[in-house]
């Protein structure tokens, strides 16, 4: 009887769960995010947050500042089985009318059913979601595609290079699927890193034995935690795997082998990123921003060597992102706060200030940074050609923390003054996928010196619209 009493009141969350040992636990799927309880945020000496952010704090540090406006209550969005595009699928999805070439806002809104979302990857028409149910969605045209599930480990991570998908787990291990050539609706798992017989290989030999825990010893090729992040180099000969195992591995694509192993911080590995020039950086729970650079070689050997560290502070370094071309590396961290950097000589930028709690996640594209943040918002930047920072839009809509973010330019060229509008998709832990579409703002001469716009508020709940109509003369249009 004391134990069904207390497993009620674990449920309504009056008395802690305890945490199991068993990484492979399918209960991850009954757990409500609790950011008190998530290792690699806030359950450290080092993650107390900052209390909210008050009128006076600044974005620049000059007095702006990037507001984060109070949440309404959530209304679910209406749903029919007459109207839905996903009658059989454990996913629903709310579609407005066609919006106008001029639209700036929510798009559609993915509701699953089960799972909180964890990951996201966008290439050409497809979006992959990854979720705690384990399984691997495949969206195209905002409609169900296709989907795999990998029956062992909630999903923490994908990334795509070419036709294969790379997924990261919560067992520690990394997953490779190809469609098939006959049906490229069906996708096979082709490899799991490391393979057995490179573990039953390595475990024949004492030196290939590290020491992970108090009188506890692992083989090196394998992550013993939970994959938090995965990134390619520029090439995608090389991918990059960050665990709460505090390592970071090196594996090459060609034939899946694991080249080294790096042992890169005192606390989990939040994030993961490879930038240009055999640049690699990784940020940990330990509040540490490392950079990591391959050794130039002309053989088969992949070394690579610390060069110095960009950030050492009290709070979690939680994301972290590199644009696509390679000049600015971004971080967030625990207090809310994003640091940036010039990529090529590494100098500190500043910092931008729009968030209340953690910032989880980021992406960019072109001059458009977007923060997604345990406060449920997300917050899009866009930086000028001196490196100055404003924020355009707060995104509210999510009634969950916003844990993945993915973005790519629209295919059609919309009304954004000149500009490629951009496609955002954001998965949050209110189990979630949300589709938006933001425009860069165009600057000419005569108003890169004024002070920054407060940003606008597109609020996802109500399905606010924002009309861009202010298109500069065809001589003062830039590209994005």
């Amino acid at each position: 009887m004391k134990n069904v009493m207390r497993r009620i009141m674990q449920l309504i969350r009056i008395i802690p769960r305890k945490s199991s040992k068993n990484i492979d636990s399918d209960d991850e799927d009954d757990h409500f995010y609790d950011a008190q309880q998530e290792p690699s945020v806030n359950n450290h000496r080092y993650h107390q947050p900052l209390p909210p952010l008050s009128d006076t704090d600044s974005l620049f540090g000059d007095g702006s500042r990037c507001n984060s406006y109070q949440q309404s209550s959530y209304d679910r969005l209406p749903m029919s089985a007459q109207t839905s595009p996903l009658l059989n699928s454990p996913w629903s999805s709310y579609v407005e009318v066609a919006p106008t070439e001029n639209y700036v806002g929510l798009l559609t809104s993915l509701v699953r059913e089960e799972g909180h979302i964890y990951s996201l990857a966008a290439t050409a028409d497809l979006l992959y979601t990854g979720s705690s149910s384990k399984n691997i969605r495949i969206w195209k045209h905002h409609m169900e595609y296709s989907g795999f599930k990998s029956h062992s480990g909630l999903v923490k991570a994908i990334v795509v290079a070419g036709d294969r998908i790379f997924t990261g787990h919560q067992d520690g291990k990394i997953r490779v699927w190809r469609a098939s050539r006959k049906d490229p609706k069906v996708y096979k798992k082709i490899a799991t890193l490391p393979d057995f017989q490179s573990v039953l290989k390595k475990s024949l030999k004492l030196k290939n034995y590290t020491e992970v825990r108090r009188k506890h010893s692992a083989i090196w090729i394998k992550h013993f935690d939970a994959i938090s992040s995965m990134s390619l180099n520029d090439d995608h000969t090389l991918l990059y795997s960050g665990s709460w195992d505090k390592t970071m591995k090196v594996w090459r694509v060609s034939d899946f082998k694991c080249l080294e192993s790096i042992s890169a911080h005192d606390d989990v590995i939040n994030a993961v990123v490879a930038g240009a020039h055999g640049y690699v950086f990784s940020g940990s729970a330990d509040g540490t921003l490392k950079v990591w650079r391959k050794e130039s070689s002309h053989g088969k050997r992949t070394k690579h060597y610390f060069s110095q560290s960009l950030l050492k502070q009290e709070f979690a370094v939680t994301s972290l992102v590199v644009t696509p071309a390679g000049k600015v590396v971004y971080a967030g961290c625990s207090d809310g706060v994003v640091h940036y950097w010039e990529h090529e000589k590494l100098i500190h930028g500043g910092v931008l200030r729009g968030h209340k709690l953690a910032v989880l996640c980021l992406a960019a594209s072109g001059y458009m940074v977007f923060s997604g943040s345990a406060d449920k918002n997300i917050c899009v930047w866009q930086s000028d050609d001196r490196g100055r920072h404003r924020c355009l839009y707060v995104l509210n809509g999510h009634t969950g923390p916003v844990k993945c973010l993915a973005v790519e330019k629209e295919a059609r060229e919309g009304e954004c003054g000149g500009a490629s509008t951009r496609i955002l998709y954001s998965g949050s832990l209110d189990k979630s996928v949300k589709i938006w579409r933001v425009c860069p703002q165009m600057l000419n001469a005569d108003n890169q010196h004024l002070p920054p716009p407060s940003p606008q508020r597109i609020d996802g709940l109500r399905r606010s619209r924002v009309e861009i109509h202010n298109k500069l003369p065809p001589h003062q249009q830039k590209k994005q």
